[in-house]
C-alpha cells in the first residue's frame, strides 16, 4: 500500500528540497532534517514525496551538518543531486543555488516546472504534491503555491489575494506584514511550483532588503505578478499535512499523527489493530489483510507480515518477514524471517540472520542469531542457538546452547533433520549432529554425532547412600530421609545397560 502516488499527469522537470537550515530549536547535535518519525528521517519523507512525482531530476540543498545530511541523501536516493548553499541566508538563495546546480547538471538552462519543497514537513505526501503540479499545468501558472488556513497564523507568511480573481498578489512574511495583513489566516506552506525561467529570473532580482536580511523565495511571486504572469494558490484543507517541525514537541505530535494515519489506512485495508493507541507501524511496513496487531506492537523498517499472522502483544520487530498464519508473542526481533504457521515467543529474542521455517517454533526465553531452523523444527525454551543450522522436524531440548565462539573466531553448529537434542546440552562448535541422531540430557557434545547415533558425554551417576544423614544430621532433609528409609527400605537407582536413564531426552 502506497500513500505517495501522484495524480500529476505531467512530471515536473525537477524537485528541489530545501534542507540547509540549522534547526536550532531542536537543541540537538544532529541536524533537524535527520530526526525521524514513522521510520524515516524528515528529509527522507520529503525526498519520498518529491520522488513520487517522477521528476526528471531531484536536488537537495544542504548546508548545516552538510556531510551528515549529504550521506542521508545518498542513502535514501543515490540518484539525487546534493547542492551546497553558501553563506547568503534565505530560502530564495537556497532555491537559487539549487536551480543553478540543475542547470549545470543538464548542461544548459533547465526548462519546465520546478517544485520547491521544505524538508521538515513529514506528513506531506506525493498525492498532495501531485495535485499542486496538476493545477500548475492545467492553469498555465508561472507560480503555484500550496496554502492552508489556520486559526493562529502567527509566524507564517500571509497570502494576499487579488479582489475579484482570487489570484495571489503577494506573500508577506509575518515580520514584514501590516496589522491588516496579519489578520489573514491563509498562510504560505513554503511549497511551490515555479516555471523554471520565471524562478531563475525572479531570483536574480531578489534582494535581502527585509526585516530578516534574507533572500525570500516568496519575492518571486511579486516578480511574476509584475510581469503579468499568473500566480495562483491551491488550498489544502488538511493543515496538519503541511505543518513543519521546529522542535521536539512538534516532532512528537506529528509522529503520533503520522502513526494514526498509517494505522487508519491499514485498518481500512483489512488489518485488525486491537489498540491503536499502543501500536506503532512505520510507513515502509507492509501488512496483508487479516493480519492482527495486538496491544504494544511496534513494527519498524521494512517489516512485512503476511495474512492471518498475529503479532503481539508487546512485540517489536524491525526488518522482519513474517509468514502467513504465524504467531509472534512478546518478542524482540530484527533482520529475521519467520515462516508460515510458525510460532515465536513469548519472551524470545531473534537477532539478525535468524530464519525459522514453516511451522517451526522458537519458544520462551530463546535467543537466536545467524541461525537457520528448518520447517517443523522446535527450540521450545531456555536456549541460545547462534551460528547454527537445524534441519527439518528436529527438537532441541531446554537449556541447550550452541557454543559458537572460541574467543577468537565464530564456528557453526549443524543439526540434521529429525534429530533430538537432550535438555541441558552444550554443543561445542564446530560440531555436527546427524540426521535422526539423539543426544543425552546433560551432555557436552564436542565431537560429531553420526546419523542415528546417541551422543552421550558425562560421568556415570553414582549415589552415595546415607550421605545426608551423616553430613547434615538434625536437618529437615535428614529427618525426611530417615523416615523414608524406614518406610520404604533402601532405595536403589536403576539404570539401563548403556548408562542412560530411561526417561531422559529432549523437552518439548
Amino acid at each position: 500500500m502506497s500513500t505517495e502516488t501522484s495524480p500529476a499527469t505531467t512530471p515536473p522537470a525537477a524537485v528541489v528540497v530545501l534542507a540547509a537550515g540549522q534547526g536550532t530549536r531542536m537543541k540537538s547535535a544532529r541536524p533537524k532534517v535527520l530526526h525521524a518519525v514513522g521510520g524515516r528521517t524528515l528529509l527522507g519523507h520529503a525526498m519520498a514525496a518529491g520522488r513520487a512525482l517522477a521528476p526528471q531530476h531531484l536536488a537537495v540543498v544542504v548546508r548545516h551538518g552538510r556531510d551528515l545530511v549529504a550521506a542521508e541523501v545518498e542513502r535514501v536516493d543515490p540518484q539525487a543531486l546534493v547542492v551546497d548553499q553558501d553563506d547568503v541566508p534565505g530560502t530564495g538563495r537556497a532555491a537559487q543555488v539549487g536551480l543553478a546546480a540543475l542547470d549545470a547538471h543538464v548542461g544548459g538552462e533547465l526548462t519546465g516546472a520546478v517544485v520547491v519543497t521544505a524538508s521538515d514537513v513529514p506528513l506531506l505526501d506525493g498525492a498532495t504534491l501531485g495535485q499542486l503540479v496538476a493545477a500548475h499545468h492545467a492553469d498555465g501558472n508561472a507560480v503555484t503555491v500550496l496554502t492552508t488556513v489556520v486559526e493562529d497564523a502567527t509566524g507564517y507568511g500571509r497570502i494576499v489575494r487579488e479582489d475579484g480573481t482570487g489570484d495571489v498578489l503577494a506573500i508577506v512574511e509575518h515580520k514584514d506584514a501590516t496589522d491588516e495583513q496579519r489578520q489573514v489566516r491563509e498562510i504560505n506552506t513554503s511549497i511551490f511550483v515555479f516555471d523554471a525561467d520565471v524562478l531563475r529570473r525572479g531570483l536574480a532580482s531578489v534582494t535581502q532588503d527585509n526585516a530578516q536580511g534574507e533572500m525570500y523565495l516568496t519575492d518571486v511571486v511579486a516578480f511574476a505578478r509584475a510581469e503579468g504572469r499568473p500566480v495562483r494558490a491551491v488550498i489544502t484543507d488538511d493543515p496538519t499535512s503541511v505543518e513543519g517541525t521546529n522542535d521536539r514537541l512538534a516532532l512528537s505530535v506529528l509522529g503520533a499523527e503520522l502513526n494514526r494515519r498509517t494505522l487508519e489506512r491499514w485498518m481500512l485495508e483489512g488489518v485488525t489493530v486491537v489498540d491503536p493507541g499502543s501500536t506503532w507501524v512505520d510507513v515502509d511496513v507492509e501488512l496483508a489483510p487479516d493480519v492482527t496487531l495486538l496491544p504494544g506492537t511496534q513494527l519498524h523498517g521494512a517489516t512485512k507480515v503476511e495474512g492471518g499472522a498475529t503479532i503481539g502483544p508487546d512485540t517489536t520487530l524491525t526488518d522482519v518477514e513474517v509468514g502467513a498464519g504465524a504467531t509472534v508473542v512478546r518478542t524482540h526481533g530484527s533482520l529475521s524471517v519467520i515462516g508460515a504457521g510458525a510460532s515465536v515467543g513469548p519472551f524470545a529474542y531473534l537477532r539478525p540472520g535468524t530464519v525459522l521455517g514453516d511451522k517451526g517454533k522458537i519458544g520462551t526465553f530463546v535467543e537466536t542469531k545467524n541461525a537457520e531452523i528448518g520447517a517443523g523444527s522446535k527450540v521450545p525454551h531456555l536456549s541460545y542457538i547462534g551460528d547454527a543450522t537445524i534441519g527439518e522436524g528436529s527438537n532441541i531440548g531446554a537449556a541447550t546452547v550452541t557454543l559458537n565462539y572460541d574467543g577468537v573466531n565464530k564456528h557453526r553448529t549443524t543439526i540434521g533433520s529429525h534429530a533430538k537434542v537432550g535438555g541441558d546440552n552444550m554443543l561445542v562448535a564446530p560440531v555436527t549432529v546427524g540426521d535422526g541422531a539423539y543426544t543425552a540430557a546433560g551432555s557436552v557434545i564436542t565431537r560429531d554425532v553420526p546419523a542415528g547415533a546417541l551422543g552421550v558425554s558425562r560421568a556415570q551417576q553414582r549415589n552415595v547412600e546415607g550421605w545426608v544423614e551423616r553430613k547434615r544430621p538434625g536437618t529437615a532433609a535428614a529427618d525426611a530421609a530417615a523416615a523414608a528409609r524406614r518406610a520404604e527400605g533402601q532405595h536403589n537407582s536403576t539404570t539401563t545397560d548403556d548408562g542412560v536413564a530411561p526417561t531422559e531426552g529432549s523437552s518439548n
